[in-house]
């Protein structure tokens, strides 16, 4: 496909006139939360109670001793921002806006944001925040033009365009000289890449954002591509793209856009309670980040690395595994770990050591790795009785830059080599089980099919 800069539109006059045709916020009340942390006291009526218990937020609503009407929020793994019931609820994440953004695009592309993307206050949103990178990217993308390429159209005209569909003809019009069933290839600014984005800005646009410099935005670049076909992406098939020389500038904003469309924007109504709002689950945001900077710190494909299925714990095929972190090449299972965004400060939970010792001793292996979100321990290794394999555990420091983050990751993979050499010794030793070897490979499956990339 081939693509080409055009000359933007001027749309700054009218973008704003848009912008005051946006939902206002009026008279909702404002609720703001933190990730993991309990509210003080807050008077909710039973409309308002049980709207937030309908909602998707993960929160865990305690009523205040010796009151009717008084409880304390605390969320779980969701941040972001919701509308429902008369409650505008924003919940932020600990780790702060920037380093969320900063990991999700990494997560899902390796894409460094740059500083013009960063220009939104720390305590901002995230809705607002990320309309307001993502406006950014926008802007610095189409400052060099829409992008223009070939789609391929089929359509019924009176005069012959592209190639004749002689077998559509025949089947439809048999006999009948116009119009002639043709394909053609047609110079367009109305591609998938500018799709995308602009179903990005449509989604951000229907929420309640909090910021005018952040409905401006999004409101000019919805102007801006008002040619462009509005196409609905379900979350779970938003495809990858193929970025090549001529779109590469398009990088950033079609990652933002890519966030935006795979996390969880909603709207929905029950009865007379209607609700919208934009959420995302820091436990995904985290197993995604640590297993791409994984792959790339361990120089190694999706096909070896990462969540895939390993089979059974038991012979009768009851109990199935998939782990977050595993490290196979379809004929050896080398390495197994987990990803828990919960923080270790309290200890490690009995479960997720039961859990990461039945990995291992389901795939044979000495030991395994847990990875945490930064707690205040410092890295730990538990030597189970009688079978001695080692549960490992480390916690991984997500404040700081994204390059400081990225180093850490670093010492990870060192960590998780070691774990592997060791494995392939304990293979490559005389007497070691066949059997335990084959049966282990066995099991592994191969990794899940992502939504296939698709040339902008």
């Amino acid at each position: 496909m081939l693509f080409a800069a055009c000359p933007p539109r001027r749309a700054e006059r009218r973008a704003m006139a848009a912008t005051s045709r946006m939902r206002a916020k009026g008279t909702m009340r404002e609720i703001d939360l933190q990730e993991y942390a309990t509210s003080d006291a807050l008077t909710l009526s039973v409309n308002e109670r049980d709207a937030l218990a309908r909602e998707a937020l993960n929160l865990s609503i305690a009523p205040v001793a010796g009151t009717t009407s008084e409880y304390t929020l605390t969320p779980g793994s969701i941040v972001g921002a919701v509308e429902t019931g008369g409650l505008s609820v924003r919940i932020a994440p600990k780790i702060g806006i920037r380093q969320l953004l900063s990991l999700a695009c990494y997560a899902i592309d390796k894409v460094r944001l740059q500083e013009p993307e960063f220009d939104f206050p720390e305590q901002a949103a995230l809705p607002d925040a990320l309309a307001l990178a993502f406006g950014a990217a926008a802007r610095r993308a189409l400052s060099r033009g829409l992008l223009y390429g070939y789609r391929t159209e089929e359509d019924a005209l009176l005069a012959v365009r592209g190639r004749i569909r002689f077998d559509e003809q025949i089947r439809r019009r048999f006999g009948i000289p116009l119009p002639v069933e043709v394909r053609y290839d047609e110079f367009t600014d109305d591609i998938f890449l500018n799709r995308l984005v602009k179903a990005a800005a449509h989604r951000l646009g229907r929420l309640g954002l909090r910021s005018r410099k952040a409905r401006s935005g999004i409101a000019w670049v919805a102007e801006s591509l008002s040619d462009v076909s509005l196409v609905a992406f379900p979350r779970g098939a938003v495809p990858d793209v193929r970025f090549d020389r001529l779109n590469e500038h398009y990088r950033s904003v079609a990652t933002l856009a890519q966030l935006i469309l795979r996390h969880g924007a909603f709207e929905a109504a029950r009865g007379k309670v209607r609700a919208s709002g934009f959420l995302m689950d820091m436990n995904q945001i985290f197993q995604e980040f640590v297993t791409v900077a994984l792959r790339e710190a361990l120089g190694v494909s999706e096909q070896v690395f990462g969540e895939r299925g390993i089979g059974s714990l038991d012979m009768q095929n009851r109990v199935t595994l998939k782990p977050d972190l595993v490290w196979g090449d379809g004929s050896r299972c080398t390495f197994v770990g987990d990803v828990k965004y919960k923080r270790a400060d309290g200890g490690v939970p009995n479960a997720d050591l039961y859990q990461l010792l039945a990995y291992a001793t389901a795939l044979d292996l000495p030991g395994g790795l847990l990875i945490y979100a930064k707690g205040e321990r410092a890295p730990m290794t538990h030597t189970v009785r009688h079978s001695g394999k080692r549960l490992e555990v480390a916690t991984l420091d997500l404040s700081g830059t994204l390059e400081e983050t990225l180093d850490r990751i670093g010492d990870l993979a060192q960590r998780i080599r070691r774990l592997q050499r060791s494995a392939i010794r304990r293979v490559s030793v005389p007497g070691a089980s066949s059997d335990n070897v084959s049966q282990s490979t066995q099991a592994i499956q191969p990794m899940d099919v992502k939504p296939t990339a698709i040339a902008a």
